[in-house]
């Protein structure tokens, strides 16, 4: 079956930049910690996607798959050049000197991954925390959103910068005045963390084509901290067992969350260029 290759309805303002997505070579090695090892995704594939979206600036995640081996996302960035930054993972062992060296290569933050497959354990988040704040890097966090209460006194300890993916990624999609969605609410209120409004198709029981449930919890993040917000694609969408999203409904999907067009910028553009340093 074709892959609908049709532009967005959306037209892509200048400067668009998807703040999370992933890159696979199975050139690299599975970390035993991996739940999955997805097909290759290459820069190549992943410039199509930028093409067709009209996206100008990516930030390239570590994935799970390769554990604190983060020699796939670092070439990713150089193949991309300076429209790209970096997610990496890494854990207590790091010495300052390999945190300077990921500095330069454009890592911006850590990845915890506190879902099946992921590197770091809870008890060296704050430790990581205040040492990667240093080289100016935030902490990006996925976690089951409906545990927020139960992470809230250590994530507010936190000096530095968080960043929540996937609308906080309830893995039972939730109203919006569930525990956990107003813990994440109250972080907003620090002024310290952004939310990535993305991957509905992950945890969304609404279904294509609005994803009902999450948005709701996005239109009303937005609305909370529209100078906090963040875009992403996801892509390539790895996920064992979940359909395919068409990636021009990634993007057309803001024009339902965020339907205010000046906030919709500083979400596509200007809120990233500040976090990542664009």
């Amino acid at each position: 079956m074709a892959i609908n290759q049709d532009p967005p309805r959306l037209k892509a303002p200048a400067g668009t930049c998807d703040t999370h997505m992933h890159i696979y070579d199975s050139r690299y090695p599975t970390a035993p910690t991996a739940s999955f090892t997805p097909p290759d995704a290459s820069v190549a594939d992943y410039l199509q996607v930028r093409t067709r979206l009209g996206i100008a600036r990516t930030v390239v995640v570590q994935p799970s798959t390769y554990g604190t081996d983060n020699r796939c996302t670092l070439a990713a960035i150089a193949a991309l050049g300076d429209s790209a930054r970096g997610i990496a993972v890494v854990d207590q062992t790091v010495t300052d000197a390999e945190l300077d060296r990921l500095t330069k290569a454009g890592i911006r933050g850590i990845r915890f991954h506190m879902l099946p497959g992921g590197a770091l354990p809870w008890d060296i988040l704050e430790t990581m925390a205040a040492r990667v704040a240093n080289f100016g890097w935030h902490v990006q966090l996925q976690l089951d959103g409906r545990t927020l209460p139960d992470r809230e006194p250590l994530l507010k300890r936190l000096s530095g910068t968080l960043v929540v993916d996937h609308v906080g990624k309830f893995l039972e999609p939730v109203a919006i005045d569930h525990p956990g969605f107003l813990v994440l609410q109250r972080l907003l209120e620090n002024g310290r963390t952004w939310v990535k409004l993305s991957a509905p198709y992950e945890w969304s029981k609404a279904g294509p084509p609005n994803y009902t449930d999450v948005g709701q919890l996005a239109y009303t993040l937005s609305r909370c901290a529209p100078d906090r917000m963040l875009w992403a694609t996801n892509w390539p969408h790895p996920t064992p067992g979940l359909p395919r999203p068409d990636d021009a409904w990634l993007l057309d999907m803001m024009l339902e969350w965020v339907p205010d067009e000046l906030t919709r910028n500083k979400t596509l553009v200007d809120n990233p260029a500040r976090l990542y340093g664009f």
